[in-house]
């Protein structure tokens, strides 16, 4: 090897190391559904909205009513309800029923009434038809008391939220958690969901408008949503980003010391 072909092998090879600090400062995407034309209308059928359905330890607000005030009285725990044709009076707030661990809730008189795995529409049909052998007309109203969903991670308010209206899907989520930090890995968020007696886990990428047709874009009741961080930090990136600073001016120091030393030995 001669002299001019050492100093070539030696000038790419620094700047190829030059290259690949260069390469790992590129910036991240940091915007969500970044693969949605610009200014253009996109129309779609919504497939994924799935129905929350009643698992163990829910808890449920239900309530009774029919043409018997003796009825009302006896299928609602706290609460009396008084019906006729005038005039329909409710006092306290009922307390919520529990899903039992074997999926059953406990009524007053019915006993106990198999709900795990059911739609909350499912399950006032089912309770419905239970109740027509004791009362007269029975009109059943649920929701549920413990509809929450968790945001952690790289967020900047990582909390436990209450869904009143029992919807909620994962950009809202991260709205009421004040969205991510920009260090959060929008492109690998975990949702970790418990059902049927098992834990899923699944990761959706924030930045693909795929994840508007996931399956796990709604969220169930319980849902964790975690917020993945990047490996560097708000510090660590200033000062990570300084010293690969630092480092090209001696990379490319290097490549100039090397050139004159080898242009002079040889």
């Amino acid at each position: 090897m001669n002299g001019k072909e050492f100093y070539t092998m030696i000038t790419r090879a620094l700047y190829f190391i030059c290259f690949l600090c260069l390469f790992s400062c590129s910036q991240r995407n940091l915007i969500y559904l970044s693969d949605l034309e610009e200014h253009a209308t996109n129309t779609e059928d919504i497939t994924n909205n799935i129905e929350p359905r009643i698992q163990a330890n829910d808890l449920l607000d239900i309530a009774i009513n029919s043409l018997s005030a003796e009825s009302n009285m006896l299928f609602n725990r706290g609460v009396i309800q008084m019906s006729n044709t005038n005039s329909t009076v409710a006092s306290t707030k009922s307390e919520p029923y529990l899903v039992d661990t074997k999926g059953y809730v406990t009524f007053p008189v019915l006993g106990k009434v198999y709900l795990a795995g059911l739609t909350k529409e499912e399950a006032v049909e089912t309770l419905t038809t239970v109740l027509s052998k004791y009362a007269r007309d029975p009109i059943v109203t649920m929701k549920f008391v413990n509809f929450k969903v968790t945001v952690i991670g790289e967020v900047n308010r990582p909390s436990t939220f209450n869904v009143p209206n029992e919807k909620i899907n994962v950009l809202e989520a991260l709205g009421l958690a004040g969205d991510m930090t920009p260090y959060g890995r929008r492109e690998n968020v975990l949702i970790i969901r418990e059902q049927e007696g098992k834990r899923i886990t699944t990761r959706v990428n924030l930045n693909s408008k795929q994840v508007l047709s996931s399956p796990y874009f709604y969220l169930q009741q319980n849902d964790i949503v975690y917020v993945e961080p990047d490996k560097v930090k708000a510090v660590q990136v200033s000062e990570g980003r300084s010293n690969v600073q630092y480092g090209l001016s001696i990379g490319l120091a290097l490549v100039s010391v090397v050139a004159i030393l080898v242009s002079q030995v040889f």
